[in-house]
């Protein structure tokens, strides 16, 4: 797939920009995470911006599989905005598959994807990769 490079993407809040190359260091702070296959921020639309797989990991889909699932999860994560003012802001959301367990994360109008290990412990995996996005990861959430 095809990534912005180190450009600033604004995002939905105007004085907020996301500096694509410190995405790319968190992505790969979070591949560090023994159970962790896969990590990329993507944009509203799906495209990757920034990480990717793990060296000498797979993630169990083909290309044009990943570009499909990406865009369906950002569409997921645009789509549950619409109920941030009823039931507050998503942390992060997680499904379990057979073989893989997939995450999202959002941030303003972007989003963490993970793909990790089918055994994880969801909320502890949750946990370590919120610390590995910073305290200003709130801050993206509306905390």
């Amino acid at each position: 797939m095809e990534k912005y490079g180190d450009s600033c993407i604004a995002s939905i809040v105007p004085e907020k920009k996301l500096d694509i190359s410190e995405y790319e260091l968190k992505c790969q702070d979070i591949l560090d995470d023994d159970e962790i296959r896969y990590a990329a921020l993507l944009d509203e639309s799906g495209m990757i911006l920034a990480g990717g797989e793990k060296p000498g990991m797979t993630i169990r889909l083909s290309e044009e599989q990943l570009q499909s699932v990406c865009r369906e999860l950002a569409s997921r994560v645009s789509k549950r905005k619409k109920f941030d003012d009823e039931l507050g802001h998503v942390k992060y959301s997680a499904s379990r598959r057979e073989h893989v367990v997939i995450m999202s994360f959002p941030i303003f109008d972007k989003v963490i994807m993970l793909v990790a290990e089918s055994n994880v412990n969801i909320d502890r995996l949750a946990f370590r990769v919120i610390s590995k996005l910073g305290r200003q990861w709130g801050e993206f959430v509306g905390e």
